[in-house]
């Protein structure tokens, strides 16, 4: 392999195979000392498998790897970090049980002046500096769990930034952050970028990607497709060489008509989370329920659903008022709940697709306590053909499935409970360009048969292109119910900004 001074990373031939079957076949990548490389393709195109192959968790089958001019080879995670490569996982890897601080300098613990007893004070303080400076009120002692996911998050980004790295690789880092969050992120990075530090960042967000990449490299199928600067690529041809066809438009118009109300919330409220919520939903409609992290959304979702107990308003399904004070009341009166956490809360990795659709209508296919096997296979079949989910077979664990059809296999199992009403709480989140297309055909074709959907959002393109109303939040005050006609991006943004 050439040597060039300027690249901090280079990497070239590497490949990959299990079973066989090629997950990398001769890929490379050339990175620059302080600029962004976005790495791009669909779910299921290697990405996953070049990131841990870079920071040590699998070793390839052949191909070289330099990092500052020396060649990585047969190195663990802790020698790659030490080197100087972090990564920022899009499955968020914490310790519940500890703090901020904790989870910040894991592995990098502060110890009492000739003790091995471990300085909290100190983590404390190095972790209150690194949130402050970049603009996160969290506090360092909480404990994780206690966390939302936009701020475990930010947590992790914050963890990466603590290890002094010469490369970050951050995978998904605003999946689960709201657009306040991403220009902290963004202007993070810029510094970081100052600074000599290259950052390698995958995302499935094209307006992301064009805003912050300096250079794009794709990979598709597990090949190396092309290397091009950012400025010289637009969406369509961006989209064009991950998927290797065109997508002429993403949002489809949802032409479904409206017909009665089947969900009403009358000032809804939850001490400390939000109040005075008032919304009702059509048959067919999408509502899109918007703004910034902290304002409340999940936590209407998870009070309307009964995971979480309401103190004020009430609750209407079809006109008739409603007592929900857990989810199996919920799905009673015809609610069905996909959580924005689909990894934690909507399946059960080790388990196959089959028993994951299955999981929640388990009585629909048992006779005298015993599950029958063959009712059980065909439900799943059938949601499988449906949904189009891609597995090998039924039997498949979803924990191999790519995001956007584990995504499926857990919209699946709600609908197998009949709803009329779906809250779709960030229903893309870490999905590719592709998978989006097929979630969003998905929700036009449950309106079609006049299903209710409440879809919670942090991408302000798809809660414009996908709603026919929009109620926008901000710090648990509903701030505007716009139209359609009404609803853009800014006029989301300023009423999301409202004290």
């Amino acid at each position: 392999m050439t040597l060039y001074p300027d690249y901090i990373l280079q990497v070239h031939g590497l490949t990959k195979a299990f079973s066989g079957v090629k997950a990398l076949d001769n890929v490379q990548l050339n990175v620059r000392k302080g600029e962004v490389h976005a790495l791009m393709g669909e779910n299921g195109a290697g990405k996953s498998t070049f990131m841990k192959i870079l920071i040590g968790l699998l070793t390839p089958d052949a191909g070289e790897i330099l990092f500052e001019g020396s060649e990585l080879k047969n190195n663990d995670v802790n020698e790659v970090l030490k080197k100087g490569i972090s990564m920022i996982h899009q499955e968020i890897l914490i310790v519940p049980e500890l703090t901020v601080a904790q989870n910040i300098f894991l592995g990098r613990e502060s110890t009492q002046w000739l003790s091995t007893w471990l300085n909290d004070k100190d983590i404390n303080r190095q972790a209150e500096i690194l949130l402050q400076q970049m603009g996160v009120a969290i506090s360092p002692t909480t404990k994780m769990k206690y966390l939302s996911v936009a701020e475990m998050q930010m947590v992790e980004i914050a963890k990466a930034i603590s290890n002094n790295a010469k490369v970050i690789i951050m995978d998904e880092p605003t999946s689960a952050i709201s657009d306040r969050e991403v220009t902290i992120l963004f202007e993070i990075i810029k510094d970081l970028k100052a600074k000599g530090v290259a950052v390698v960042y995958i995302s499935h967000k094209m307006d992301e990607i064009f805003q912050i990449a300096d250079t794009i490299t794709v990979l598709r199928d597990g090949k190396y497709i092309g290397t091009k600067p950012a400025a010289e690529l637009n969406k369509a041809d961006l989209i064009k060489m991950m998927v290797g066809r065109e997508i002429d438009t993403l949002f489809a118009a949802n032409t479904t008509p409206k017909g009665k109300v089947l969900l009403s919330v009358k000032n809804l409220g939850r001490r400390g989370s939000f109040s005075n919520i008032t919304f009702d939903v059509h048959a067919g409609e999408v509502l899109g329920i918007a703004g910034l992290m902290g304002a409340g959304r999940t936590e209407i979702a998870r009070a309307i659903f009964g995971l979480d107990v309401f103190t004020d308003g009430e609750i209407f399904i079809k006109q008739e008022k409603v007592t929900i004070k857990s989810p199996q009341d919920a799905i009673k009166n015809g609610i069905g709940y996909v959580s924005e956490d689909r990894k934690g809360l909507g399946f059960i990795p080790g388990l196959s697709v089959k028993h994951n659709i299955s999981l929640a209508s388990l009585s629909n296919h048992a006779k005298g306590g015993f599950i029958q096997s063959g009712s059980e296979s065909a439900i799943a079949t059938k949601m499988m053909k449906d949904l189009r989910i891609k597995a090998t077979g039924m039997d498949q664990k979803v924990t191999y499935l790519s995001g956007g059809n584990q995504q499926k296999v857990v919209i699946g199992k709600v609908l197998l409970a009949a709803p009329e009403i779906i809250i779709l709480d960030e229903p893309t989140r870490g999905i590719d360009i592709g998978a989006k297309h097929e979630i969003y055909k998905l929700i036009h074709e449950l309106t079609a048969k006049g299903i209710a959907v409440i879809m919670i959002s942090s991408e302000l393109p798809e809660i414009v292109g996908m709603s026919d109303r929009i109620m926008v939040l901000s710090k648990g005050k509903q701030t505007a119910l716009l139209s359609k006609e009404n609803a853009t991006q800014e006029t989301i943004m300023q009423f999301a900004m409202q004290h």
